[in-house]
């Protein structure tokens, strides 16, 4: 039985390789709008978005998405930590989350102007044989 190999190729546009740069940033802008329950969905739907774009054919897209986690990640990490020490008062958690959104707003708006001034091309990449 003799298999013939078939090299096929799957175009990745230079569109969907620049959404897909700016998506995490997207997404944490999004859940600054509305902290208690955007922030909550987006720190588990992030984790998704992070492992579909972080090894992406195109290294930029990997880039921006690793970028806007570091931040996203630390930012939030830091005021889990913080959080434990505040008193119970909601304003408290409102300076907080002020205080988190003037550290990843001017951030992420930066990033997300990178991507849009960034040069994107499309990638033919090799696509897995199939039988």
């Amino acid at each position: 039985m003799s298999e013939t190999a078939t090299t096929a190729t799957h175009l990745v546009t230079a569109r969907s390789a620049r959404f897909s740069a700016a998506a995490f940033n997207y997404g944490n802008i999004i859940s600054l709008l509305a902290p208690f329950p955007l922030m909550i969905f987006w720190l588990g739907a992030s984790m998704f978005v992070y492992c579909m774009n972080r090894h992406h054919p195109n290294e930029k897209v990997g880039h921006y998405t690793q970028q806007a986690a570091y931040r996203f990640y630390g930012v939030t990490g830091f005021f889990v930590a913080v959080a434990m020490f505040l008193p119970v008062n909601l304003n408290y958690y409102l300076i907080a989350w002020a205080v988190g959104a003037a550290i990843l707003l001017p951030l992420t708006l930066r990033d997300l102007a990178r991507i849009r001034r960034e040069s994107w091309e499309d990638m033919e990449i090799l696509a897995e044989p199939q039988e």
